[in-house]
């Protein structure tokens, strides 16, 4: 059984507004990820990649088309019932970040588990999570005192607390360095080791290309769906 299974999936914006203009933003995209891959979503702005990661991280749901995450039919569920799932089963890595600028690295690991049932020591998991990811040394460290490359790992350490099935990463190297740019691809090539499943969001090809497997996107849809024989393991100077 696949984690993500996607079947003929559409999304138009506009067809709810009759003053709007109709815009198709993915059309008929079909592919499937199982549980344990590190898999890249590829292609130019404007392609539909990034609709179509909102829709995998349950930020939307698509026009048409089915999506199935641990075979439950998103397009079912409420929008309640649609916030708990992706709280329980994504972790968000964003380009930006997302930190609070003056809360502590370890508050900042916590947040997700504000809105969490899952029932654990939060201090202990955040704690453990952010030496996963190397970095024990800067808990009480508040996230504008840190490096570009420390804070993309502090979102990584976020994204892992509530233990979810997927991690969606959107550009995770746009704001960094080539330096720390190959520390977070070699983490999350890592985290992929240990089990995780990794989706990455790119328009970059030299990032594409530390996954085992890279999903094209253009004009909304889907161009072609290869394994990486060569895998990437440093960044291009930027």
């Amino acid at each position: 059984m696949s984690l993500i299974d996607i079947k003929n999936l559409g999304k138009i914006y506009g067809i709810d507004d009759e003053d709007d203009v109709e815009t198709e933003a993915l059309k008929n995209i079909s592919f499937s990820i199982e549980k344990g891959e590190f898999v890249t979503i590829m292609g130019p702005s404007g392609s539909g990649k990034s609709t179509l990661m909102h829709i995998v991280g349950l930020l939307d749901k698509p026009t048409s088309g089915q999506y199935l995450l641990n075979n439950v039919d998103i397009t079912t569920l409420s929008d309640k019932e649609l916030a708990r799932m992706r709280s329980a089963e994504i972790g968000f890595v964003f380009q930006a970040f997302n930190l609070l600028a003056r809360t502590s690295v370890l508050e900042n690991t916590k947040l997700p588990l504000l809105y969490s049932k899952k029932k654990f020591d939060h201090d202990r998991q955040a704690k453990k999570v952010l030496k996963s990811v190397g970095l024990s040394h800067r808990l009480d460290h508040l996230t504008n005192q840190i490096s570009g490359g420390e804070k993309q790992r502090v979102a990584i350490a976020r994204a892992l607390i509530n233990k979810p099935s997927i991690i969606l990463a959107d550009e995770p190297t746009g704001n960094l360095d080539t330096k720390s740019g190959d520390q977070v691809m070699g983490l999350l090539k890592d985290l992929n080791r240990e089990g995780h499943t990794v989706v990455v969001v790119t328009h970059e090809q030299e990032v594409a290309e530390f996954a085992k497997r890279i999903i094209f996107v253009r004009d909304g849809e889907l161009v072609s769906d290869k394994i990486v024989k060569n895998r990437r393991t440093k960044l291009l100077n930027k």
